[in-house]
């Protein structure tokens, strides 16, 4: 059967790292008090010389060399972000010129948190129907430039970064094919004011700021995401103690913690980054699965699931087998 397999990862941060006490400093927090309730240490925070389509940039140049093949032999780029270079064009574009892969498919998908698991999804459509034979899926955020940093509830919890991989269709055969095998995607409108950005071109006509609710988004992320989980599992045939590896959105430890009780799931299985470089919305994902593949900890042949949730509200898992 023809599979979207996963060829390469690659991922990039910002040049400026800033630790919970750096961030004391400037906002009225603590280490103690951030960490106690996100599990959060450090994120990195975009210079005046870094951009959403350049941190994607280089995320994916990394890609493209683990995956061992040309710029111009990509035909599809999927570029996730809420915060785009420009209103327009998509940041996506930018992304294919710096590549030098002009005349391929390009555009960004915006589901926030959700948006890597949604450009997966599109990636892999597009490929089992032959629109594409090797797709770039990125997955950028500059989120740091719509915060409110005098609101020390959610200005802690966000970071910069960028995350991609290769995606490539291939007949796969054997017991146990690569590929994604299982994806499920949601999306629930009724939800907009718990986690938003108070501005945008057809209201105020301003970026805008994050507005977040935190307690009711955790108890809706707990409950969305491990449901989500079941969904992809039972499509695939398969329970909980197949999954070798799970790789959530970083948004915070106690939601990846509370998740895993509800599923019943070893921590040891899970792969945590969000003490590292805080959340980064579309990014948190890939540069996690890229951190554990590079680290050795993601081997070939594993069964991994992503799975994301973000405002709007959306969520959605995905199953691959590397």
């Amino acid at each position: 059967m023809l599979r979207s397999v996963l060829i390469g990862t690659g991922s990039h941060l910002p040049k400026r790292a800033v630790s919970n006490d750096e961030l004391s400093q400037t906002v009225d927090t603590s280490d103690e008090w951030i960490v106690e309730r996100t599990g959060i240490r450090n994120r990195y925070i975009a210079g005046d010389d870094e951009t959403t389509s350049s941190l994607a940039t280089e995320a994916a140049r990394k890609a493209i060399a683990a995956s061992g093949i040309e710029a111009c032999s990509i035909d599809l780029i999927i570029l996730a972000t809420a915060t785009p270079d420009q209103t327009f064009p998509a940041s996506a574009t930018l992304v294919q010129a710096a590549l030098g892969c002009n005349g391929c498919v390009a555009f960004d998908v915006h589901a926030v948190c959700s948006g890597f698991l949604y450009a997966v999804s599109v990636a892999d459509a597009m490929i089992r129907a032959g629109s594409a034979k090797r797709a770039l899926v990125i997955g950028a955020e500059t989120f740091t430039r719509i915060l409110d940093w005098e609101d020390r509830t959610t200005c802690v919890l966000f970071g910069d970064g960028a995350g991609a991989i290769v995606l490539e269709g291939r007949e796969e055969t054997g017991e146990k094919p690569r590929g994604i095998i299982a994806t499920k995607l949601h999306a629930d409108g009724a939800h907009n004011q718990l986690l938003y950005v108070d501005g945008g071109p057809s209201t105020t006509g301003t970026v805008g700021h994050l507005r977040m609710k935190g307690r009711e988004v955790f108890k809706h992320a707990v409950v969305n995401l491990a449901s989500v989980l079941g969904e992809v599992l039972a499509e695939a045939g398969l329970e909980i103690k197949d999954i070798d590896w799970l790789v959530p959105h970083q948004a915070n430890k106690r939601i990846l913690d509370a998740t895993a009780k509800k599923l019943g799931m070893p921590k040891e299985k899970i792969v945590v980054t969000v003490d590292r470089h805080a959340n980064t919305s579309a990014a948190s994902v890939p540069l996690a699965l890229d951190t554990a593949i590079l680290d050795g900890r993601i081997k070939p042949g594993d069964l991994v699931m992503l799975e994301a949730m973000g405002g709007g509200f959306t969520w959605g898992a995905s199953l691959i087998r590397m």
